[in-house]
């Protein structure tokens, strides 16, 4: 008996594409990022404790949509590397805060480069419209809420 010729649709599954994309754009990142000891999961957590401030495990994995588990195990490397720093929360004894590390921040000030390059490779790559709908199926920006204008944030240091 032949397959049913719906089956084939299945070939055009946007489920499994999603994934086949999200997994080459991550080979992509972890590539320009290995030069400083980086993974793409971990350059992402050390933006969103810089951006973002001090955290619970639960908030942070709220942000960044995953679960508990592997943000704990992604927080115990970061620690053991000397980027991240856990304590316990003062409000609530059984959850603990995430704070990045000066050495954290100077690793993530030092791999920005090649993570700027990177995402402007494949913007460029994939084409506006696809990196809009990609955002937008997103749910917007990710980690914390963007300011306005951006550039004149980073012109902002206060002394």
């Amino acid at each position: 008996m032949p397959p049913d010729p719906a089956l084939f649709e299945t070939t055009r599954c946007l489920c499994l594409a999603a994934r086949r994309a999200s997994r080459a754009i991550t080979r992509e990142f972890d590539q320009a990022l290995r030069a400083h000891g980086l993974r793409a999961t971990q350059f992402t957590l050390l933006s969103a404790l810089h951006l973002g401030g001090p955290r619970s495990i639960g908030d942070i994995a709220g942000v960044l949509s995953t679960d508990r588990t592997t943000l704990t195990r992604n927080l115990a490397v970061a620690e053991r590397r000397g980027w991240v720093a856990l304590r316990a929360d003062r409000d609530d004894a059984r959850s603990r805060i995430a704070a990045i590390t000066t050495r954290g921040s100077r690793t993530l000030e030092a791999a920005l480069p090649a993570w700027c390059n990177t995402q402007q490779r494949l913007t460029e790559a994939l084409g506006a419209q696809t990196v809009a709908s990609l955002r937008k199926l997103a749910g917007g920006p990710c980690m914390v809420p963007l300011p306005q204008n951006p550039s004149a944030s980073r012109k902002k240091k206060t002394p």
